[in-house]
């Protein structure tokens, strides 16, 4: 919500080359509250004045010699200060409306001047671009906040990779669909095969040598994206001996709750005689 405050502190650009038009404007707004209020007879220096002062609200007349309230509106867009045109045409000519809407002004006051009408279409202007403002600072901080919240969570990733890594003999991701993206360690040196016959896959026949019942009971968990810790599984090298593994895991899911694989470790516990 905007306050009746920040309404009246809101900074306010008159634009007209008619003296009598400013000043009529200016003893209005300052009678009403407003404590921020400059003008400028000149159309030519409106889009400087707004680089350097980010008007909330610029009140420009249309029909000025040398450059129109037109014209103005076009270098407006121009400027880098924001997205949002903060302009209410003053115009004495009812077919310059829709003309002034389209070129990007907010609202219009008719002349010659209603003063309630003036102070009424000055006042429900500000709020609706105070209320901008505070929706355009709400996404910085937001977006902000998802970049810095990002880069925590690649962080603690990386950590988490590291400490697994150093605490196990191998590691490992798969996506949602089963594919590995991510191995290392001495796999294929302990295991004997390639990666994804460890958990079941059946690239190049690579089958030789597991126990079926432990196969399809990781199988079970994985597909039911249950985590499980030191799941002991076993295979029968090529030279007879029984070589005995554990294998820890978890599902991993985004920020939306979405399914995204698998990530876990292994070491071999084989005894040795």
């Amino acid at each position: 919500m905007v306050d009746a405050h920040e309404i009246l502190n809101a900074s306010i650009l008159i634009v007209d080359d008619q003296a009598a038009n400013v000043q009529l404007l200016e003893r209005l707004l300052r009678e009403a509250g407003y404590a921020n209020v400059a003008s400028t007879l000149n159309p030519l220096e409106v889009c400087e004045l707004h680089r350097k002062n980010c008007y909330d609200l610029i009140l420009l007349d249309l029909q000025m010699p040398g450059m129109d309230g037109f014209q103005v509106m076009e270098g407006l867009k121009t400027s880098d200060v924001d997205s949002y045109l903060p302009v209410i045409v003053l115009t004495a000519q009812p077919a310059h409306k829709l003309r002034a809407l389209q070129a990007g002004a907010k609202d219009f006051i008719s002349k010659p001047f209603d003063l309630v009408e003036v102070k009424m279409r000055i006042h429900n202007m500000l709020e609706v671009r105070l209320l901008y403002k505070k929706l355009e600072d709400f996404n910085k901080v937001l977006e902000q906040t998802v970049q810095e919240r990002t880069a925590e969570l690649r962080e603690s990733e990386a950590r988490f990779r590291n400490l697994t890594e150093l605490a196990s003999d191998w590691y490992w991701e798969q996506n949602a669909t089963g594919a590995f993206t991510h191995v290392s360690g001495p796999v294929m040196e302990m295991l004997g095969v390639g990666f994804t016959a460890f958990l079941g896959g059946t690239s190049d026949g690579e089958t030789t040598g597991w126990n079926p019942a432990e196969r399809d009971a990781l199988q079970a968990k994985i597909a039911a994206r249950q985590p499980f810790l030191d799941f002991a599984f076993s295979r029968l090298a090529a030279d007879g001996s029984l070589r005995q593994f554990r294998v820890s895991g978890e599902p991993m899911f985004s920020a939306s709750s979405r399914y995204t694989g698998y990530r876990g470790i292994g070491v071999e516990v084989t005894v040795k005689n």
